[in-house]
C-alpha cells in the first residue's frame, strides 16, 4: 500500500446513499469530494456520480489505490448494485477492493460499540458488544431483543424505525441518535483494513445480508410448490 492511499467509498445499504473519495495523508482524512444518491435510484446513477467525482478530482480510475464498499446490511437491491459496481471497477482497474458492514460504519460514526438499523417488520439489524470477544450482527425482532442479556446500556440508531423497536423492549437502554452514516464515514476504517491486507476476493465478494431476499423467500416457496405439483402429476392414476 502506498503511504497516503486514495480511496473511493461506496454506500447504496440505506434509504439514501452516496460515493466519497478521499486521501489520507498520515493522521488527516481529506475529503475530495462526495455525492449523496437518492434511494431506488442506484443502478441508474451510480456510476455517473463515481465518474462524475473523480473527474472533478482531475483524477481516473486507475489513480485509486482501494475500493471500500459497504456491504450491508440494507436494502437487498441497494446492496447488490454497490457491490457489484465495486467489483466491476476493481477487477478491469486491479485495485483492491475490502467491504465493511454499515452497521460498523455507524457503531464508529458514533462512538458507540452496539449499533442498530431498521430492518422494517419490526425488526432490527444489530451489531452487538460482547465482552471478551468480537462484536456479533444479527437481525433480532422482539423475542430475540428479550433474550438478550445483559441489555446494552447504550446504542446508535440513526433511523426512527430501530429507536422505535428498541424502545419498546429495551426501555431502559439509552438510544444515541447519530446521522445516518456516509461513504466517508467507511474512508478510515476501509483504509486500516486494506493496510492490513484485508482486500477480498472479488470473486468471493457479496452483501452481507442478515436475512434472505423476498424473492429468494417467495420463490423458494414457488419452487416447493412446482416440485409438489410434479410429484403428484408423476403418480400413478388411481394410486
Amino acid at each position: 500500500m502506498p503511504d497516503f492511499p486514495l480511496l473511493l467509498a461506496i454506500d447504496t445499504c440505506g434509504p439514501s446513499g452516496s460515493v466519497a473519495l478521499g486521501r489520507i495523508p498520515g493522521r488527516d482524512l481529506e475529503i475530495l469530494g462526495q455525492i449523496e444518491l437518492a434511494g431506488r435510484t442506484y443502478s441508474a446513477t451510480l456510476v455517473s456520480a463515481i465518474a462524475e467525482l473523480l473527474s472533478s478530482a482531475g483524477l481516473e480510475l486507475r489513480n485509486l489505490d482501494g475500493i471500500v464498499v459497504v456491504n450491508g446490511p440494507g436494502s437487498f437491491t441497494g446492496v447488490r448494485v454497490g457491490v457489484s459496481a465495486a467489483k466491476g471497477l476493481a477487477q478491469g482497474a486491479g485495485i483492491p477492493v475490502v467491504a465493511i458492514s454499515r452497521l460498523e460504519v455507524l457503531s464508529r460514526k458514533s462512538g458507540v460499540p452496539t449499533a442498530a438499523l431498521d430492518a422494517h417488520r419490526g425488526e432490527v439489524f444489530l451489531r452487538l458488544e460482547r465482552t471478551g470477544s468480537a462484536p456479533a450482527e444479527i437481525l433480532a425482532g422482539p423475542e430475540e431483543l428479550a433474550a438478550i442479556h445483559p441489555v446494552p446500556t447504550r446504542v446508535a440508531v440513526c433511523d426512527e424505525g430501530a429507536t422505535a423497536s428498541l424502545a419498546r423492549v429495551w426501555p431502559q437502554t439509552q438510544i444515541v441518535n447519530t446521522p445516518a452514516p456516509l461513504a466517508s464515514d467507511a474512508l478510515r476504517p476501509g483504509e486500516a483494513r486494506l493496510i492490513a491486507g484485508a482486500a477480498v476476493d472479488l470473486a468471493l465478494l457479496d452483501g452481507h445480508y442478515l436475512r434472505r431476499s423476498d424473492a429468494e423467500i417467495f420463490g423458494a416457496d414457488v419452487a416447493a410448490q412446482a416440485d409438489a405439483a410434479a410429484s403428484a402429476a408423476a403418480e400413478p392414476k388411481g394410486a
